[in-house]
């Protein structure tokens, strides 16, 4: 069994005993955001991190430090791991939900979105695989958005696990119906192996969408919690 820890909170305020949890380079990326909203919700994704790091180790949080040294150019803005640990990170945001998963030892990858927008017919052509499209049809327009975002997710946790994103072709991958529960059913691309892949939808917060996926055989048992700092 793989288990997973999905944690979840509203955008923190810009508190100095949180931007004090902050080293150098991660003040400069929360300097360099132009929107207060983007620096707090960087700055709760940190925060997440790495007080759930610190139980999970059992240390006290200001010595957490995670390295998020993008593997392609060297800079810091990619995924933050975790120096010397088994524990892997995914965090994932949209409106006024920040997410942070965590797993041990294997690739795992979250996300969420808000559940308030529309997917028309040409976003639903760009995403969807034909079995996808096909599950959508007919359904109204509300409904088919709904649909769509269910799927959305899933596509987003799956490429995050695989540390790939949108490399992966969105509809080179098919999952089951959005009203079954989340199984990956087949993928064109070797990145993803459906023998090997596990995702669980999520109930997140109202007005959101979200799922979670790890790079195992194994079944997933997750759970989800809300931070109250």
């Amino acid at each position: 069994m793989t288990e997973i820890v999905v944690r979840w909170s509203e955008p923190l305020p810009a508190l100095d005993r949180y931007l004090e949890l902050l080293d150098e380079l991660e003040r400069g990326r929360y300097d360099a955001y132009r929107l207060e909203i983007d620096q707090r919700r960087f700055l709760t994704g940190r925060m997440l991190a790495k007080t759930l790091v610190a139980e999970r180790l059992g240390r006290p949080v200001e010595s957490v430090r995670l390295d998020a040294t993008c593997e392609d150019c060297g800079k810091p803005h990619g995924r933050p791991r975790v120096p010397d640990s088994d524990l892997v990170l995914s965090i994932s945001h949209s409106g006024n939900l920040i997410g942070l998963a965590v797993a041990e030892g294997v690739p795992v990858g979250l996300d969420v979105e808000t559940a308030n927008r529309n997917a028309d017919a040409s976003l639903v052509d760009y995403a969807l695989s034909p079995a996808e499209r096909e599950a959508v049809a007919g359904l109204s327009d509300e409904a088919r958005s709904a649909a769509f975002f269910i799927y959305w997710t899933r596509k987003e946790a799956v490429m995050k696990a695989t540390g790939k994103g949108l490399k992966i072709p969105l509809r080179s991958i098919t999952f089951s119906r959005y009203d079954a529960p989340a199984e990956l059913v087949s993928s064109s691309d070797e990145a993803l192996d459906p023998a090997r892949t596990r995702l669980a939808d999520l109930k997140a917060a109202d007005g959101h969408r979200a799922a979670v996926a790890a790079l195992t055989a194994e079944p997933l048992s997750v759970t989800e919690e809300h931070w109250l700092p």
